[in-house]
C-alpha cells in the first residue's frame, strides 16, 4: 500500500503571535529549528525500526518549510527537493492578522472567496486545485515507482491534503489544523 506523509514546518515568529503567515517569508524560531530536528530524529528511528518508509521529501519554497525539510533530510539522509506547488496559500487581506478573528475563521469555510484578489489572495478552490493536482501526480508516481513521500509545507495546505484523503464538511475543513512538525500519514 502506498503512503504519503505530511508535516507542517517548525514554529515561526508569527505562529507565536497567532498571526496568519500565508505566503509571506517568516523565519523559524529557535523552537521551530528544535522541532524540525526532533522530527528528523523521530523519523530516523521509525525508519530504522521498519515502522515507516520515506524515499523522498518535497518541500514548499518558503524558507520556514525549506529549513524544516533540510533539517529532516540532513538527519535521515532522505533526499529533499523543492516543490513550488507546496507554497502556502496567499491569504490576501488576512495575512499578518489574527488567526483567532471571527472573520478569518469564517473565511476558512468559504471556497470561492480569494480574500482580496488585488492583494494576491488565493481561494480554497484554487489552492485545492493545485494541491489535488500535485497529489494526483504523486499518487501515480508512487504506484509506478513504489516510493513513499514526505511533504513539508504549511497549515493552510494541511487541511487541503486532509480533504484529499478524507471527507470533510465545510466546518471541519475550516477548523482543521495541525501543530508545528506534527506528522500525518495517509494511504493512497
Amino acid at each position: 500500500m502506498s503512503r504519503i506523509y505530511f508535516t507542517r514546518h517548525g514554529e515561526t515568529f508569527t505562529n507565536t503571535k497567532k498571526l496568519v503567515c500565508g505566503a509571506r517569508e517568516v523565519e523559524l524560531t529557535q523552537q521551530g529549528h528544535e522541532q524540525a530536528l526532533a522530527l528528523g530524529n523521530d523519523i530516523k528511528q521509525k525508519i530504522a525500526s521498519g515502522e515507516i518508509k520515506i524515499d523522498r521529501i518535497f518541500y514548499s519554497p518558503l524558507s520556514r518549510a525549506k529549513l524544516t525539510a533540510l533539517h529532516i533530510s540532513e538527519i535521515t539522509g532522505i533526499p529533499a527537493k523543492e516543490e513550488p506547488l507546496l507554497i502556502e496559500r496567499n491569504f490576501g487581506s488576512f495575512e499578518d492578522k489574527s488567526r483567532e478573528s471571527p472573520e478569518f475563521k469564517a473565511a476558512l469555510k468559504t471556497f470561492a472567496m480569494s480574500y482580496g484578489r488585488e492583494s494576491g489572495g488565493e481561494s480554497n478552490m484554487r489552492t485545492a486545485q493545485r494541491i489535488y493536482n500535485l497529489l494526483d501526480k504523486l499518487t501515480e508516481q508512487s504506484k509506478r515507482m513504489g516510493e513513499t513521500y514526505l511533504l513539508v509545507a504549511h497549515n493552510g495546505l494541511a487541511r487541503v491534503v486532509n480533504s484529499y484523503f478524507c471527507d470533510m464538511t465545510n466546518e471541519e475543513f475550516g477548523a482543521f489544523g495541525i501543530t508545528n512538525c506534527q506528522l500525518l500519514e495517509y494511504e493512497f
